[in-house]
């Protein structure tokens, strides 16, 4: 059984335990997001998630790979963000299953941005 925290010292050095973890996390890696909100799920989220967990064992890439509701653009859905530490974040539109393997190759694996399906760009420098 995991020890109870008995003072309010104890749950600040925890969270400040925790905070550093995530920041080691978010700064070493990378995230990947597919809106999964019911648009998103109408528009085939579900199978694009599915197809990014299968490519990314395939290639052996790590990436943490994440849901999100909608966040407002029901028409571009499904929606993809690739957040890599230093990088910055992409947001994809309109991904389908069948898009998902050159997605991994070329941002992931070849660093390119793959400028056609970009809905938006929130870089290092600013928002593009």
């Amino acid at each position: 059984m995991a020890n109870k925290i008995k003072s309010i010292e104890e749950l600040r050095k925890l969270r400040d335990q925790l905070k550093q973890g995530t920041a080691v996390r978010e700064a070493t890696s990378t995230r990947i997001i597919v809106g999964m909100g019911t648009c998103g799920i109408a528009a085939g989220a579900r199978e694009v998630m599915q197809a990014i967990l299968k490519e990314l064992a395939d290639r052996r890439i790590a990436a943490n790979v994440e849901t999100t509701s909608c966040i407002g653009m029901c028409a571009q859905e499904p929606l993809v963000d690739i957040a890599q530490a230093g990088k910055g974040r992409v947001t994809y539109g309109n991904i389908k299953p069948d898009a998902v393997p050159r997605l991994i190759d070329e941002h992931l694996v070849k660093g390119h941005i793959v400028d056609e399906w970009v809905i938006a760009r929130l870089l290092p420098e600013g928002i593009v």
